[in-house]
């Protein structure tokens, strides 16, 4: 049984009590208006003021304190269920208890409650109609009114209550989510989702107002060395060393994402080739200073390609495969070093 289920009856029982003692307010103040027999009083006070602390020591000491407390629950309405003829049916406070009571074990969410306890409240109103009669009298006076606005003030209440922290606790967890979903855990840069959606957000920026944005492509030199040598700790340790780096080169309007495995990507919107290179050439010259702190002796170098937002690049998949010529550049010519992809000339359409 989980956890929550064990302890499940102590939430509903301060529940149970201010509801059961709320409506028993409004129903005790129909059966002094009724003047009810003493069995009617009696069987109110038991249902509406003893049964809460019976039902919380019942499920205490069951050996299925959750299944127990399923049980109670159905129990609370064949008690309302018996009150409806004794109360005569008086029209508002039967139609609150019998609409609240639904509306509790339809929100709990417990598979099957709400046909349960409907049928517990069917036969309580056919109990107490045999034992009392099917009296009809639904009309409610001022005074019964007014006994029944605690129940429903308190209960509408609470009920908001309810739903705003459960709508407070389901955004926080879609934020934690969508967190989840941008941050690449290992270097805290982006991940590849949100880069690409910030990267084809740029380029329709730039063929739609001619927006300049650069794209930086990197990755680690000899990498798979690193992890066959050292092991993929030591190679993490080094992805999360490039990020560093990365991440104080950039600027706060600058997206730079882990793309996958050693590989990274770094969008520059509203930046010329010619700055593109400065920060790429800086981000390469302190990945060769680099030293490790478990491992000062291991050094390691970086490849960088650079390619420029175009008009002719159709989409993403275009402008990256610009750059990542340009990295392949780096990587033919012997690596650790910068190289940028040839800007076209475009003449727009007329």
């Amino acid at each position: 049984m989980h956890p929550s289920q064990q302890h499940f009856f102590r939430i509903v029982y301060p529940l149970r009590v201010l509801g059961l003692g709320l409506g028993g307010l409004a129903v005790g103040t129909v059966f002094w208006e009724r003047h009810a027999s003493w069995p009617a009083w009696g069987f109110f006070l038991f249902g509406c003021y003893l049964w809460p602390h019976l039902a919380y020591l019942i499920s205490k000491y069951s050996s299925n304190r959750y299944r127990t407390e399923i049980f109670n629950l159905v129990l609370d309405t064949f008690f309302f269920g018996v009150l409806l003829p004794l109360m005569h049916f008086n029209l508002l406070p039967s139609v609150l208890v019998v609409t609240l009571a639904m509306m509790d074990r339809i929100a709990s969410g417990i598979r099957g409650l709400w046909i349960m306890s409907l049928l517990g409240l069917l036969a309580g109103t056919l109990l107490g109609g045999l034992l009392a009669g099917f009296h009809w009298a639904p009309e409610s006076s001022m005074r019964v009114m007014l006994a029944c606005l605690p129940m429903l003030i308190v209960h509408t209440l609470s009920s908001s209550m309810s739903s705003h922290r459960l709508i407070r606790k389901v955004t926080r967890q879609n934020q934690e989510l969508d967190a989840l979903r941008r941050i690449d855990a290992l270097t805290g840069l982006y991940g590849r989702g949100h880069w690409e959606e910030q990267a084809t957000a740029a380029l329709r920026a730039c063929h739609a107002h001619g927006a300049p944005a650069c794209m930086l492509m990197l990755d680690i030199d000899h990498f798979k060395h690193i992890n066959d040598t050292h092991g993929h700790g030591v190679g993490d340790q080094v992805i999360r060393a490039l990020a560093q780096v990365v991440r104080k080169n950039v600027r706060a309007t600058d997206c730079a994402g882990r793309y996958g495995g050693d590989e990274f990507t770094v969008l520059l919107p509203g930046m010329q080739l010619e700055d593109a290179l400065q920060i790429a050439q800086r981000i390469r010259a302190q990945v060769e200073a680099l030293q490790l702190r478990d491992m000062p002796e291991l050094r390691f170098t970086c490849s960088v390609g650079v390619a420029c937002a175009e008009h002719g690049h159709s989409d993403l998949r275009a402008w990256m495969s610009a750059a990542d010529a340009a990295l392949y550049e780096v990587k033919k010519t012997g690596r650790n070093s910068v190289a940028s992809a040839p800007v076209t000339a475009f003449a727009p359409a007329v």
